[in-house]
């Protein structure tokens, strides 16, 4: 592990060199109460009724120093900071905030400045479960989200290992070219951020409630839309507090993996949107906006209402499936592959779901270039061309960077040259993880039907053919709240400010979700002007900052822009 953390002190914080907006600087110190007067929701049953300051100058520090390729980074730590004024659960409604040292005395790091450093606000957030806010100690900010529904661990110095491909991959054993082998260690490697740090960048990586959340009267208070609104309000936090704390708010880059990729890719396309005012000022949440400037998003479990079509139109056929289980012991992942086959009325629920797809898919008119990215009835057309497109380019880098893929039987290779993917054959070579429905179960035993319960009700249906298909007596989530929950139906929005900047990552062995959820989010964004890189690293399994060096190089990129 390369943290060594060597906590020094308590103090008050010493505010960094002033900005030239004074006003601001003035407004912040003259209080909380100032600030946020406007600020005062009713209080849910069972909640305590204290009220926080939203002002980071009555923040304490700890100082310390980490071990990032053998450079000591001093560092002043801010931990446990409640970002709303009336929390439903401040453990969780809390953030840690990372500051180098040497920003406090004046000094540069790097290209950054006390002025001018970027806030990289990684998230914890898997299975949308409950996530404490991470620590700089632990490791893995933002770099374990597991498959929906699994546990998130802390993985302590290391990129986070990824889902091992089903057996019957043929590029099973081939490292990945543009990610880490899956489950390689790297014991000394830093994590994200320990890397901001050193890079200069200020961490703050914030909780959020989650599915399972309660409070003391037993009520649920983490259903959705609570994990985006937790995220909102914490950027609302750092907006507000701009001028009296080390950091450009104008900057900020979330980043996250599986469902905290969702909820990452949610918060960059909803920025400001009056859907999630009223639920922000229940908590108290800083009266400031909540864009984001970018966006990165690893292995994206989301456009939940449309993930169980899209998942049987890459995987209907494959009969056979591997399920993945998935135990935490101690900090250490335990995933056992399960084996099993669909049953007839299990491949009946496929068909209808993959005849859906198509029509859903043509109604986003998605181009790429001057070609409409377009679906006949069985499921086949230029959309399809264009996601097979993009796995033969993730195999040309993987060769290029000198990975041997002469076994892998759907690649047709010439020359050093990949010039063709049998996609139908890569999809059985990949394999089937997840049985239909894939997230909205028709018995309610999927955590996405935990996702939108309500106080009272632990699960429900958020799709109308599970609804109509159910095997149990289940009620539905209402429209407004399944709209909340996903960024296409913000992207384009008038009333909304997306980031400008966008990174998505989703492997090609990861089986979680269908490659054409990535493939659409970053298309739409693409063709309304944002600035997009996609890429469908080769080999990856479910998971995420598997590629950090490339991801600051991104960062530091789009942040001069």
């Amino acid at each position: 592990m390369n943290t060594t953390p060597a906590i020094q002190n308590s103090n008050r914080i010493l505010t960094a060199p002033a900005r030239p907006s004074t006003a601001r600087l003035t407004l912040l110190l003259a209080g909380p109460a100032l600030l946020f007067s406007s600020c005062m929701p009713m209080m849910a049953t069972g909640t305590a009724a204290k009220t926080y300051s939203l002002n980071f100058a009555d923040q304490t520090y700890s100082s310390g120093t980490t071990t990032v390729n053998g450079q000591a980074v001093a560092y002043r730590a801010y931990e446990n900071v409640v970002y709303v004024q009336h929390p439903e659960d401040a453990a969780y409604e809390s953030m840690n905030i990372y500051v180098p040292e040497a920003y406090f005395q004046g000094q540069p790091v790097g290209t950054y400045t006390a002025q001018t450093a970027p806030i990289f606000l990684p998230n914890q957030i898997g299975g949308y479960s409950p996530a404490l806010p991470g620590t700089l100690e632990a490791g893995g900010l933002g770099g374990m989200g597991l498959a929906a529904g699994g546990v998130a661990p802390t993985v302590t110095g290391t990129a986070s290992p990824a889902a091992t491909p089903a057996a019957t991959t043929p590029a099973a054993t081939a490292p990945a070219a543009d990610a880490a082998p899956a489950g390689a260690p790297a014991a000394s490697t830093p994590n994200a951020a320990q890397m901001s740090l050193a890079r200069g960048y200020i961490v703050a990586s914030p909780g959020a409630r989650g599915r399972s959340s309660k409070n003391a009267a037993g009520e649920y208070i983490g259903k959705a839309p609570a994990a985006i609104v937790d995220l909102k309000a914490a950027v609302a936090y750092l907006r507000a507090n701009d001028a009296v704390m080390p950091g450009n708010a104008e900057r900020i880059i979330s980043n996250g993996t599986s469902a905290g990729g969702g909820l990452s890719a949610l918060l960059g396309a909803t920025g400001n949107n009056p859907d999630y005012a009223p639920y922000l000022k229940a908590l108290g949440a800083a009266p400031a906006r909540n864009d984001i400037y970018a966006v990165s998003a690893y292995a994206a479990i989301t456009d939940l209402d449309h993930a169980d079509t899209a998942y049987e139109w890459l995987f209907n056929g494959v009969n056979t499936y591997t399920s993945m289980n998935i135990t935490v012991n101690n900090g250490v992942v335990t995933r056992t592959q399960v084996p099993g086959t669909l049953t007839d009325a299990q491949i009946n629920v496929s068909n209808d779901l993959k005849a859906m797809f198509p029509g859903y898919l043509n109604s986003l008119a998605l181009k790429t270039g001057d070609t409409a990215l377009t679906l006949d009835a069985q499921g086949n057309g230029p959309f399809k061309t264009y996601v097979a497109s993009l796995v033969q380019a993730s195999a040309q880098r993987a060769l290029d960077a000198g990975t041997d893929l002469s076994q892998v039987s759907y690649l047709t290779i010439q020359n050093g040259k990949v010039t063709g993917v049998d996609f139908d054959a890569y999809v059985k070579a990949a394999g089937r993880q997840k049985t239909p429905p894939a997230f909205d179960g028709l018995s309610l035993e999927n955590p996405e039907n935990e996702e939108f319960g309500t106080r009272t009700v632990n699960t429900r249906h958020f799709t109308d053919y599970s609804q109509q298909h159910t095997a149990v007596s289940a009620t539905q989530a209402e429209a407004l709240t399944v709209k909340m929950m996903n960024p296409m139906y913000y992207i384009g929005d008038v009333q909304t400010k997306p980031a400008a900047h966008w990174r998505i990552r989703q492997g090609t062995a990861d089986r979680d979700t269908a490659l054409a959820v990535p493939v659409i989010l970053g298309t739409k964004l693409s063709n309304l002007g944002y600035d997009v890189d996609l890429a469908l690293p080769w080999n990856q399994g479910h998971g995420g900052d598997y590629d950090l060096d490339q991801l600051f190089t991104w960062m530091d990129k789009v942040v001069a822009q």
